[in-house]
């Protein structure tokens, strides 16, 4: 078996966790080759920018609307390695704690819905907030860490008290590196990446409505859900039915095999009478119980 072909049997039965991972790395290395590629043959250095642009979501609705995709794509999608290292490391060990609870379903759910609610947070703050007005057409947003956040938040406020071993810490409890991780997007708005944390409060007010909802008995990723396994049975090849005909016989037909078989086992009765059960066939021993039958 090839690496490729075990790659592909890995995502086939790997958990929902390992599919994310992978797409998430799939995504990370399909645009860095590009990235090459464009480098080698000497692209226009904006070829590669553009690529970002039409996957990344921008901050902007009218350029959503023409580019409704990205809402999706921009939280599979990262530039740099750093970047990719650090959300897989929090997916990998929050997505974990996250499947110990909750089942794989409903970790896609909330990685998709909280990507989404980070987008739409993104989205508001721009067109809204007076300190973005200068920066609102060129801005744009990528990256899992809206929807990594929604399962880190979802995870930590189902169980709370649920305690990790971290280096130089020690022991420390979900519930305060759910503060810490929240405290730090707030007094960060300010800085560099004002969108990106931003976006993060955003994939994090979802997954603390999720589990509000879901304790209350409502399971509000089955919507995404139904979507997702309607479109994969739609991609699914379809077997061909073979489909056969058997004609049915005329009365003079089924009249001449009757007849026939009527001859055969009289001549098996006669050679019973004749020589004793003992003296048949195996094939006319057989023959003689199916007509009895």
């Amino acid at each position: 078996m090839t690496i490729f072909e075990e790659i592909k049997e890995s995502f086939k039965k790997g958990s929902s966790l390992t599919r994310l991972i992978y797409v998430n790395l799939a995504v990370f290395l399909i645009v860095k080759i590009t990235q090459v590629i464009l480098f080698l043959f000497n692209a226009d250095p904006l070829s590669y920018s553009l690529v970002i642009r039409n996957l990344a979501v921008p901050a902007e609705f009218p350029a959503l609307i023409r580019k409704p995709w990205t809402i999706i794509t921009y939280m599979f999608l990262h530039d740099g390695f750093l970047h990719i290292l650090f959300n897989i490391l929090w997916l990998y060990w929050f997505g974990r704690i996250f499947l110990e609870y909750l089942d794989g379903k409903k970790l896609v759910g909330v990685y998709l819905l909280g990507g989404f609610s980070g987008a739409l947070f993104y989205m508001i703050a721009f067109n809204f907030l007076p300190a973005f007005e200068n920066i609102l057409s060129s801005s744009i947003a990528l990256g899992a860490s809206a929807s990594v956040l929604a399962i880190v938040i979802a995870i930590s406020v189902y169980v709370p008290n649920y305690t990790i071993y971290l280096l130089f810490l020690g022991p420390v409890k979900l519930k305060y590196i759910a503060l810490v991780t929240i405290l730090i997007d707030i007094i960060s708005i300010a800085g560099s990446n004002a969108g990106g944390h931003i976006a993060h409060l955003g994939g994090a007010l979802f997954g603390w409505y999720y589990i509000q909802r879901y304790r209350r008995g409502k399971d509000i990723t089955k919507g995404i859900n139904s979507i997702l396994d309607a479109f994969f049975t739609w991609l699914k090849p379809r077997r061909n039915i073979k489909v056969t005909y058997k004609r049915t016989p005329s009365d003079h037909e089924f009249n001449r095999q009757r007849v026939q078989n009527q001859e055969v086992i009289d001549k098996i009765l006669e050679k019973i009478s004749r020589s004793g059960y003992d003296s048949l066939t195996k094939e006319e021993k057989e023959l003689l119980f199916r007509q009895g039958q």
